[in-house]
């Protein structure tokens, strides 16, 4: 008899491939998926959804997928090339330590890290409450009414403060933008490279001499400045003010503990990074800025904004508030492309501040300005010229030819110190820092001393007239939190307010919400990978510059682009930093005229916004009937603007889900007229492996790394938005001031603040593509096309699926058409989306790109069985709203329109609704196991939040009374 077939050892060494994981249905249920939508394999589908003259034949040049032993290995190879040092370098970025409760149960803590952004607001009571605590501190720091939840990182938070006192202003548009001289280099370049599309001149210069005066229309002032001074501004503000100009201050929040606030020096506005709240350095980010402002100018505020409004009861309840201001709401006409912002981050510093509380907060800073006020003191004893008069956290020394000396004395005892030119060092002190640290910068220049000898007769860095008097953080938030078990419990209660992926499936068209699987997120929370300093020599990160060039390669890869930059921080920035590379690649022709825009009218709102501020017009085409780019019309705005078309911004697979067959005449149009063709690459989930971007006729696009290659949401942010290019477009990518290696020097400039933008979590689509390799890429984008073909199939006569394409598929998202519906009954899709939260669910993109309808994307992470849950759920609606259609139940008393239904109203003596307590709480049977999901308020009233603004922590009495 033959001997039966058996394993061989390497297909037993291997185990079970990731993808397998990754992938949401077994090998019977793919079957059945299959079955469902006709088709015979996951090629055939392929074939049949995507156009054949678009369709990628050759596999992916990638290696094959490696076991999660095996990456976690290569990673823990790539950290150890990495060098840690005690980084002294300033610039913004500081060493910090996360408070371990915070790390376990936030930034490793799916609850929190696979949520989405808070659009769904009776869902999101849990990280909206952790925002507004960090609005809370942040207004209460910075001295001024309101603060946003959270924009991109220091530099872009002062670009977004210059075009918003931009449209605050008084003066004519001419009118420049001022700086104060001491100024981070990254901040500046950043500001030009913002500045110029937008027609502002940024002048800089010694602001207390030359502000008032220069005719600008505000003026951006640093306290603490770069080189470490902290200065008195109330005269210059006063004089700016009697000048009509705006005043901009950037600080440092830890200083605001000790520092009179810029709010009393009379700021409009104040920026900053809360990055040393407890957010590792991660080699440049993500970290979370703000911006602040006074009461009367929150309108013109970028980014989002927490809000307290009330749910249907009465009960305080938060939410996402004066939306209109927003970016993809105003579109061209928008002052801001933000989208994103980075909540997790603005999160975990929020909660840094709640478990330190202002006396502990206060105690850190003390210590750090006392160890500074040593070493400057040491400093000068040794004969050494420090520069600053003032300081919180940072001297400056001046050594004459000497600074590489210096730093080499450093760098052989483990420091890092700032280079500023041949003759000046600079040094930032943080909260790790210890008195044998100072020692040994004393004695990297010459100076043996002993600081703790030094400590009685050393001077104060900061004034005592601008010593800080008034009180802060005095909200009970911030005082009730001082044991672990305390923070642990307050962590545990708010993310149990909030749907994540951890508990369901988050079916959002357009915005990808699939597996973030914890062998990805395991290295970023690694110190050699998370404490890296942006600015540190490059030698001392020689692993994360190769993973970086590694990543670049994947990218490569999956898009069939020739170059790739990894410094766009968010999907917007990409945006923007796209069509800033289209706009040099014309100038440097000679072809400045070209400065029209086209945008499909389907389009997400940033991409109008982002191509106002690459300084070009925008021009809308129509689209068809069923959703494509109208080709006639676009014919006729290229005629109509001849000469001048520089891009076409278009989203593919369309915003529509669809695989518009005609995309390759779409983009031969713009080609043939000159222009340039942006592919925007939030729906890349539909295309990896299965065709390419040039392929389509793409000349550049952004990736949302958030998206398609696995890095979470994190609540809102962080996102990285890296964009690919053709080989011509390649000499224009982003670049850096202080680091030649992460960009072209004939580049655009910077558009983050850090070199390679959120290099901190780059390791996460590192993993993901080298688990999944090439076969498992190509079958993801395979199987989130057959799972959105299968809810698709499901729904479609319950809820009509709008567009399809030739073949009627749809391609990894569908649009559910509730319209007629409303039309019928008046239940609306925002009532389907509420009452989907009783079922457990969250909701889908409402009303986007659509008004009235819903749009689902599964992703290919999800089972069949939890597929055929939301489908069920959306069924046992249909039937629902079945019974209002029939007069059984009036609209206004249905448990459609008082969706969703928290605990507290179905546990209520009170129930006196047509329908049963049991209808409410458990529609279709969902949670009857134990399982369920309380929405902890009933529906929010948009409108009174938006009459009633409160965008800080409100007194406890306000919820003890309701």
């Amino acid at each position: 008899m033959p001997a039966p077939d058996r394993p061989r050892l390497t297909d037993l060494e291997r185990g079970t491939p990731f993808a397998a994981r990754h992938h949401g249905a077994d090998d019977a249920d793919l079957a059945e998926l299959l079955a469902a939508v006709g088709a015979d394999s996951l090629d055939a589908l392929t074939d049949r959804a995507v156009p054949p003259v678009i369709r990628r034949h050759d596999p992916l040049p990638l290696p094959e997928a490696h076991s999660e032993a095996e990456v976690l290995a290569r990673l823990r190879e790539l950290a150890g090339r990495n060098e840690v040092r005690t980084s002294l370098i300033g610039l913004g970025y500081h060493a910090t330590r996360t408070p371990a409760v915070i790390v376990r149960n936030l930034l490793e803590n799916p609850a929190w890290y696979t949520a989405y952004t808070p659009y769904q607001p009776e869902i999101s009571q849990g990280r909206l409450e952790a925002l507004l605590n960090f609005q809370t501190m942040v207004s209460d720091l910075a001295g001024l009414d309101v603060a946003n939840a959270s924009l991109l990182d220091e530099p872009t938070a002062c670009a977004e403060a210059m075009t918003m006192a931009r449209r605050l202003g008084r003066h004519a548009d001419e009118a420049p933008f001022f700086v104060h001289h001491d100024i981070h280099p990254h901040t500046l370049a950043v500001l030009q490279t913002r500045a110029e599309p937008l027609g502002i001149r940024v002048v800089t210069g010694d602001a207390y001499a030359e502000a008032a005066s220069s005719g600008c229309y505000a003026a951006l002032l640093p306290n603490p400045t770069s080189s470490g001074e902290v200065l008195d501004w109330a005269p210059v503000v006063a004089s700016l003010h009697e000048a009509g100009a705006l005043a901009v201050v950037t600080t440092d929040p830890l200083s605001l503990l000790l520092v009179r606030s810029p709010g009393e020096m009379g700021a409009d506005l104040v920026v900053g990074s809360a990055q040393r709240f407890g957010v590792p350095m991660g080699f440049g980010g993500p970290h979370a800025a703000f911006l602040a402002c006074r009461e009367a100018n929150v309108r013109a505020l970028p980014g989002r904004l927490v809000g307290v409004s009330t749910d249907s009861e009465g009960r305080p309840a938060l939410r996402l508030t004066l939306q209109t201001r927003e970016q993809h709401i105003r579109r061209e006409k928008a002052t801001s492309n933000i989208c994103t912002a980075q909540v997790l981050l603005a999160n975990i510093a929020g909660f840094y501040a709640v478990w330190h509380g202002p006396d502990g907060l206060t105690a850190i800073a003390e210590r750090v300005h006392r160890l500074t006020s040593i070493l400057a003191a040491g400093l000068r004893a040794g004969g050494v010229d420090v520069v600053n008069a003032t300081w919180f956290d940072t001297v400056t020394a001046r050594v004459p030819g000497r600074a590489d000396a210096v730093l080499a004395a450093a760098l052989d005892r483990g420091i890092n110190l700032r280079r500023v030119d041949d003759d000046h060092v600079g040094v930032s002190l943080d909260e790790t820092t210890t008195v044998a640290v100072v020692a040994q910068v004393l004695a990297s220049f010459g100076v043996p001393a002993d600081p703790v000898a030094l400590d009685a007769g050393a001077p104060d860095g900061i004034p005592s007239g601008l010593r800080r008097t008034s009180a802060v953080l005095t909200h009970p938030v911030f005082h009730r939190h001082r044991t672990e078990h305390e923070l642990l419990r307050y962590l545990r209660r708010l993310a149990d307010k909030d749907l994540a992926l951890d508990r369901t499936m988050i079916p959002l068209g357009s915005c990808t919400m699939k597996l973030n699987a914890a062998v990805e997120m395991e290295a970023i929370t690694w110190p050699e990978l998370a404490q890296l300093h942006p600015f540190a020599p490059l030698d001392q990160a020689a692993g994360m510059i190769e993973l970086i060039g590694e990543l670049e390669a994947m990218l490569r890869a999956c898009t069939g682009y020739d170059a790739v930059s990894l410094q766009p921080n968010a999907g917007s920035q990409g945006e923007l930093a796209g069509l800033l590379v289209i706009r040099a690649y014309h100038r440097s022709r000679g072809d400045t005229v070209r400065d029209v825009c086209l945008i499909p009218s389907s389009a997400h709102g940033t991409n109008a916004a982002s191509a106002v501020m690459a300084g070009l017009r925008v021009v809308v085409v129509a689209c068809d009937d069923r959703g494509n780019v109208d080709l006639a019309d676009l014919r006729a705005k290229v005629a109509e603007h001849a000469g001048q078309v520089a891009a076409l911004m278009v989203t593919y697979p369309s915003t529509h889900g669809v695989y518009e067959a005609g995309i390759r005449e779409v983009c031969d149009v713009v080609h043939e007229a000159g222009g340039q063709v942006y592919v925007d690459g939030a729906n890349l989930n539909a295309l990896v492996g299965v065709a390419t971007l040039p392929g389509l006729g793409a000349d550049v696009s952004h990736l949302n790394l958030h998206k398609t290659f696995c890095i979470p949401h994190g609540g809102g942010g962080p996102g990285v938005g890296p964009i690919g290019v053709r080989a011509h477009l390649a000499p224009f990518l982003p670049n850096h001031p202080l680091q030649p290696a992460a960009g072209p020097a004939t580049g655009v400039g910077p558009v983050s603040g850090a070199p390679w933008g959120s290099a901190g979590i780059l390791p996460i689509s590192w993993a993901y593509v080298s688990l999944m390799g090439a076969d498992g890429l190509r079958a993801a984008t395979q199987r989130a096309v057959l799972n959105a073909n299968y809810v698709a199939r499901r729904l479609d006569e319950h809820f009509p699926v709008l567009y399809t394409g030739e073949h009627g598929d749809v391609a990894h998202e569908c649009i559910l058409d509730v319209r007629p519906i409303a039309k019928a009954t008046g239940v609306t899709a925002e009532d389907v989306a509420k009452r989907l939260m009783d079922a457990g669910f969250h909701a889908p993109t409402l009303s986007f790109p659509v008004a009235g309808t819903l749009m689902v994307e599964p992703t290919e992470s999800e089972s069949k069985a939890e597929l055929d849950r939301f489908c069920d759920a959306m069924v046992a609606i249909k039937r629902e709203i079945d019974r209002v259609a029939n007069g059984e139940w009036a609209l206004d008393d249905s448990p459609l329109r008082w969706a969703p239904h928290p605990a507290a109203d179905v546990a209520t003596d009170a129930w006196d609704r047509v329908y049963s307590r049991d209808v409410a709480a458990f529609p279709a049977g969902a949670g009857r196991d134990g399982t369920k999901y309380w929405p902890p308020v009933s529906r929010i009233d948009q409108a009174y939040g938006d009459r009633h603004l409160v965008c800080s922590c409100p007194p406890v009495e306000a919820f003890a009374t309701a």
